[in-house]
C-alpha cells in the first residue's frame, strides 16, 4: 500500500502509467480493423474450425489480443520482431563474425544490432503475411470480397500492410519504453494476453455457470478451475522470483559484516533462466507441421496426415513426449546461452572477486557450470510441469480448448508483471531519496 500511494503522488510517473494505458487502448483498437479487400467472417470461421486455441496460430493469436483471428492490420503483432531477436542472439554465438563484433562495441554496436533486428523483423512479418494470406486462399474458401482478384499483386498488397501493421507496433513498442513503463516489446505482447481473460472467464461462467444445464457437477468443476488457476498463478510468481544466489567476495575490500550485505556481494542466478522461450520453441516446432497440414484439404484423412498428427500433436501420447523432450532440451540450451559461465568468471577476474573457496580461472567457470546446470534442472521441470498443465487439466475435466490453465501465456504475463513492479518502485524510491537530499 505505501508503493501504491507513492506512486499515486508521483506525477511523472504516473504519467508513464497513463501513456502506457493510451498506447494499449490504440492497440487495442488496431486489433478490430480489419485488412482491406478480404471478408473478415470467413476468415473468422476458417480459424475457428481448422485451428481453433491450440496450435502455432492459437498462440499467435493469444498473444495478438484475437488480432489474428479478426486478420487484422497487425495480425502478426510483433511475433517477427520476436522470432528476430532469437536468430540475432543465437547468430552471435561466433556463427556470424560481424554481430559478435557489434556486442563489443558497447552502445554503438548495440545499435547496429537494433536496427538489423528490426530489417529482419520486417522480413519475416512479410514472408508471414504473404504465406499466411496465400494459405487461408488455398483452405477453398472465399476469403476475398467479391469482384476482388486473388493475383500476386493482391497478396503483395496484403502482406505490405500486415508488415505496415507490425511496423506500427514496433513503433508503439518503441514509445513504450521512452515515454511509458516497462519494457514496451514486452508491454505490447501482454497487453494481447490479457485482453483475452474476460472473454476465457466470460465463456467458462457461461459454460459451466449460467447455462441450462448447470448443475452441481458443473460448479464444482468451474470452483476447482478457478481454484487451480489462483494456486498456478502464485506458484508461477514464486518461481519467476527464484533465484541462487553465488557469494562474491572482493579482495580490495575488507571482509567486515558491514560489506556483506551489499548488494554486489553475490551473483543471482534465476532458477528459471531461460524464461518462456523455450516453450514457445517447442509449441512451435510442433505445430508448424499441423498448420502447413490444415491448409491442404484431404490430406489429413491420409496415412502420412495421420502419422504427422500424431508425431507432432501434444495432446497425443507421441506428441507429448516429443514435446516435452523439446521444452528440456531448450531449456538447457538457452539457459546456457543467456548465461556465459565463462564470461562471469572473467569478469570476476577482473574485478578482483572471487567465489569463496574457488580458485578463480578455469575452476570458478567449472563451478558456475555445474551449479547452473543443476539449477536448470529445476527450471526444465517447472516449465514442463506448467507448460503440461494445460493439457492435463483440459484432458481430466473436458474443457473446451478456449480455457487455458497455465501455460505459455501466464509464464509471459508474471514475467513481464515482476519487471514492471520492479522498474515501478525503482522510480519510487529514487524519487524519494531525491527528495531526501534535496
Amino acid at each position: 500500500m505505501d508503493t501504491i500511494k507513492a506512486v499515486l503522488k508521483n506525477k511523472s510517473l504516473m504519467m508513464k502509467i497513463l501513456f502506457t494505458l493510451l498506447v494499449f487502448l490504440i492497440y487495442r483498437f488496431a486489433t478490430f480493423i480489419h485488412v482491406p479487400l478480404i471478408n473478415p467472417e470467413v476468415i473468422t470461421g476458417v480459424f475457428e474450425e481448422r485451428f481453433g486455441e491450440a496450435g502455432f496460430f492459437g498462440i499467435m493469436d493469444a498473444f495478438t489480443g484475437s488480432a489474428l483471428s479478426n486478420y487484422s492490420i497487425i495480425a502478426l503483432g510483433i511475433g517477427p520482431y520476436i522470432t528476430a531477436s532469437i536468430v540475432i542472439n543465437l547468430l552471435q554465438m561466433d556463427i556470424v563474425p560481424i554481430l559478435k563484433e557489434w556486442s563489443q562495441e558497447g552502445q554503438t554496436g548495440k545499435q547496429k544490432i537494433n536496427q538489423t533486428t528490426r530489417y529482419l523483423a520486417l522480413g519475416l512479418a512479410f514472408i508471414q503475411a504473404l504465406g499466411m494470406t496465400y494459405g487461408f486462399a488455398l483452405t477453398g474458401d472465399a476469403i476475398f470480397d467479391v469482384g476482388v482478384e486473388p493475383t500476386f499483386l493482391t497478396y503483395t498488397y496484403l502482406a505490405l500492410i500486415i508488415t505496415a501493421g507490425t511496423a506500427f507496433l514496433l513503433w508503439l513498442a518503441d514509445q513504450i519504453t521512452l515515454k511509458g513503463i516497462g519494457n514496451g516489446t514486452s508491454m505490447i505482447i501482454v497487453a494481447g494476453i490479457i485482453a483475452g481473460l474476460p472473454g476465457m472467464f466470460t465463456s467458462l461462467t457461461q459454460e459451466y455457470v449460467t447455462a441450462a444445464d448447470a448443475d452441481l457437477a458443473s460448479y464444482a468443476i468451474f470452483g476447482t478451475v478457478v481454484i487451480m488457476y489462483i494456486a498456478i498463478l502464485v506458484g508461477v510468481v514464486f518461481m519467476q522470483s527464484a533465484n541462487r544466489k553465488i557469494p562474491v567476495q572482493y579482495s580490495n575490500r575488507p571482509s567486515s559484516s558491514k560489506f556483506k550485505g551489499q548488494s554486489g556481494s553475490n551473483i543471482p542466478l534465476k532458477i528459471n533462466s531461460a524464461g518462456v522461450i523455450p516453450v514457445i520453441f517447442a509449441v512451435t516446432i510442433l505445430s508448424l507441421p499441423q498448420t502447413m497440414l490444415s491448409f491442404i484439404p484431404g490430406i489429413q484423412e491420409s496415412t502420412i496426415g495421420v502419422w504427422l498428427t500424431e508425431m507432432f500433436n501434444y495432446q497425443r501420447p507421441l506428441g507429448y513426449l516429443v514435446y516435452a523432450t523439446l521444452i528440456v532440451v531448450f531449456t538447457f540450451f538457452y539457459s546456457f546461452v543467456q548465461i556465459n559461465p565463462e564470461k562471469i568468471s572473467n569478469n570476476l577476474q577482473k574485478q578482483n572477486a572471487f567465489i569463496p573457496g574457488v580458485r578463480p580461472g578455469v575452476e570458478t567457470e567449472n563451478y558456475i557450470s555445474k551449479l547452473l546446470f543443476k539449477i536448470t534442472v529445476v527450471g526444465a521441470l517447472y516449465l514442463l510441469v506448467v507448460a503440461s498443465i494445460p493439457i492435463f487439466v483440459g484432458a481430466i475435466f473436458g474443457l473446451p480448448p478456449y480455457i487455458q490453465i497455465g501455460g505459455t501465456s501466464l509464464l509471459i504475463v508474471v514475467g513481464v508483471a515482476i519487471e514492471t513492479t520492479k522498474q515501478i518502485k525503482t522510480d519510487v524510491q529514487g524519487k524519494t531519496y531525491s527528495g531526501f537530499i534535496r
